[in-house]
């Protein structure tokens, strides 16, 4: 390639854009672009067809782009064993967080090749979870990244939330909807600001 061309987007490896979007933040929109869908589809294969599905995808986003400076090419794993990694250890985050806080039977069975000690994976991936999302509420307005860090880091049920701040059940879950929209919505922001 001469060094007047540009790349396509359709020439460009996603390791590629993934360097580019340290620098220049828009850039990872190509990546939400090439993965959104499929990530999608591999999320409800482990949670079934449940909101928190969209919340994995996002989460996972996060993380990869907040993990860009790590990510190193190695022989045999590439970007997208990586990304899809990275899914994979959130949505059975998300699973484990649900069967526990619902006390319900999910509909969907995990796949018990996804990771040989599947508790050590779930507990890795919770950990890097709350580091990225914890380094990404200050970018949120205060009362939702207040709502986001009781319910998803603190672990409190939406009761817990209303009794320790006095309000409804009801509230708590208004606050919680509005907040994940505004994080969806940074998240977006942080992707590609022309969009919004």
């Amino acid at each position: 390639m001469y060094l007047d061309e540009q790349p396509t987007q359709n020439n460009i490896t996603d390791e590629e854009v993934l360097s580019l979007s340290l620098k220049d933040p828009q850039e990872f929109k190509l990546i939400v672009d090439r993965y959104e869908s499929a990530f999608l589809r591999k999320a409800r294969t482990i949670l079934g067809q449940r909101e928190e599905v969209q919340d994995v995808v996002v989460e996972t986003f996060t993380k990869i782009y907040f993990n860009a400076g790590r990510f190193r090419v190695i022989p045999g794993a590439s970007f997208r064993s990586w990304a899809y990694r990275i899914l994979v250890n959130t949505a059975i985050s998300y699973y484990n967080k649900l069967k526990t806080r619902r006390g319900d039977l999910l509909t969907a069975e995990l796949d018990p090749n996804l990771f040989p000690d599947e508790r050590v994976a779930a507990v890795r991936a919770r950990e890097e979870w709350r580091d990225y999302i914890a380094s990404y509420f200050h970018r949120l307005p205060a009362a939702a990244a207040k709502i986001l860090r009781q319910f998803f880091l603190e672990d409190r049920s939406q009761t817990e939330i209303a009794l320790a701040d006095g309000i409804s059940v009801a509230a708590v879950k208004t606050r919680l909807h509005r907040a994940k929209k505004e994080f969806k919505k940074s998240i977006r922001q942080l992707a590609d600001p022309a969009d919004l």
